[in-house]
């Protein structure tokens, strides 16, 4: 990739990790509901999803290029189901606002970012735009792959961050807010049906 394209990538990258998608929407819940000491855990999980998945993406990117484009649709709706799940879930617990939360784990945040469609499909735009044009070497690729950490765990930390200083608000309105929560994510995953 030409240094002369960076600017752009690192402009993509920024507009998309930090405009609200279902990870960002679900670190700020888990923060707010948890605190951001205990939102960390799950945080830690969406760092391993997105890094396992930029990886996935970037060699099979490398393996077979533009052509399967057509095939990651797939993972689209598995990740909207998880989303609608997750939302299900977060809006189900407002009633039992005292009882530990369940939802924001190590492994629901690893599973938030291996079925993030927003991103998976951001990573194969870049991917196919930014590098393929220029070279097919696996390195290149993981050039271009530790860059989206930016988009990624650094968006969500920032998402975590500001619902843990929401936390005292969250205890004073805990079934509105989760269920404006799992409205959001609701409305991402017909978002990302739609788009």
């Amino acid at each position: 990739m030409p240094v002369t394209l960076l600017p752009s990538l690192l402009m993509a990258i920024v507009l998309v990790g930090f405009t609200p998608g279902p990870a960002n929407l679900f670190s700020l819940h888990c923060s707010m509901k948890n605190g951001a000491r205990k939102a960390m855990t799950m945080w830690f999980g969406q760092v391993a999803g997105f890094t396992i998945a930029a990886v996935i993406v970037a060699i099979i990117t490398h393996l077979v290029g533009a052509m399967m484009g057509k095939y990651v649709v797939i993972l689209k709706y598995i990740g909207c189901a998880y989303i609608l799940y997750l939302a299900w879930q977060i809006y189900r617990s407002s009633s039992k606002a005292k009882e530990s939360d369940k939802t924001c784990t190590f492994l629901s945040g690893m599973i938030v970012q291996l079925t993030n469609a927003k991103i998976i499909l951001f990573d194969l735009m870049a991917y196919t735009t930014f590098v393929l044009p220029y070279s097919n070497r696996v390195s290149d690729l993981l050039i271009v792959t530790a860059l989206f950490e930016i988009a990624g765990p650094g968006a969500n930390l920032v998402y975590l961050f500001a619902g843990g200083k929401l936390h005292n608000f969250f205890n004073r309105y805990p079934r509105q807010i989760d269920t404006v929560m799992a409205l959001l994510l609701a409305a991402c995953a017909v978002y990302i049906l739609l788009s």
